[in-house]
């Protein structure tokens, strides 16, 4: 492990929080990033179907949520949710891939896995706002230029993590759930930037136009753990720490 990445990751922690976004006020601050991101910057949603300016859908409900937030700004960063297949009482759901995107499952495949199905859940909306993507000057942004973050060079450094944090915090809701057989939809990138990192998705399907192209991939939470480098394991162990103690909280 390099000592730069070491520096990098530890930063990250000196510059943002993750929390899981268990209060109705975080969740709202899920929805704004999911809607700037998902609806006015890509059009992937409507805009005029949420006029309060906050993207949900019929998963948030039964799903677990994160927040990555930047700590000197006060603003929300990042977000990404857990949608299980089973909800905590106990019916049955399809994940957002089966009913959105069945045709690309390779089925035969997923049932040789014979997955209790009560372990099984999707990550999805994984979602980085984009003052926190865009280089310092490019453009404006609906909190002003990027400047008046007053982010130093090192601080903007650690922007590059907030994507992966997301991830991380995803693993970590997986690992305090039990919900342990992982399915993403996922653009072919990010399934390689992840193994280069140690964390390898298995392809679970054929790639298909959604959203551009993606396709379904699969990991089991261990697997997941079992070879992550050490410089992200650090991190992760960091992020779970974060999260364990909201997560028994969320559940009295």
């Amino acid at each position: 492990m390099s000592e730069s990445k070491v520096k990098l990751t530890r930063s990250f922690q000196d510059f943002f929080t993750v929390v899981l976004a268990n209060t109705p006020e975080l969740r709202s601050k899920v929805y704004q990033v999911r809607y700037r991101v998902y609806c006015d910057e890509f059009g992937y949603e409507p805009v005029e179907q949420f006029p309060n300016q906050e993207e949900t859908d019929e998963y948030d409900g039964y799903s677990l949520h994160c927040l990555i937030m930047h700590k000197k700004s006060g603003l929300p960063a990042g977000c990404v949710r857990m949608v299980p297949a089973y909800d905590l009482d106990g019916q049955h759901h399809l994940l957002p891939l089966e009913a959105h995107c069945g045709e690309s499952l390779d089925q035969e495949r997923i049932d040789e896995m014979n997955l209790d199905r009560h372990t099984v859940c999707e990550i999805s909306r994984l979602a980085v706002d984009r003052v926190f993507r865009r280089r310092t000057g490019e453009e404006l942004t609906r909190f002003g230029e990027i400047e008046s973050l007053d982010v130093s060079k090192q601080e903007q450094r650690t922007f590059s993590l907030i994507a992966i944090s997301a991830f991380l915090a995803a693993t970590a809701m997986t690992d305090l759930s039990g919900k342990t057989n992982v399915f993403a939809m996922m653009e072919p990138f990010l399934p390689r930037l992840m193994k280069r990192s140690g964390i390898d998705f298995q392809k679970a399907g054929f790639d298909m136009d959604y959203r551009g192209i993606r396709a379904p991939y699969f990991i089991q939470t261990q697997s997941a753990l079992t070879h992550m480098q050490e410089d992200l394991r650090d991190l992760y162990d960091w992020i779970y720490s974060q999260m364990a103690e909201q997560y028994k909280e969320s559940l009295i």
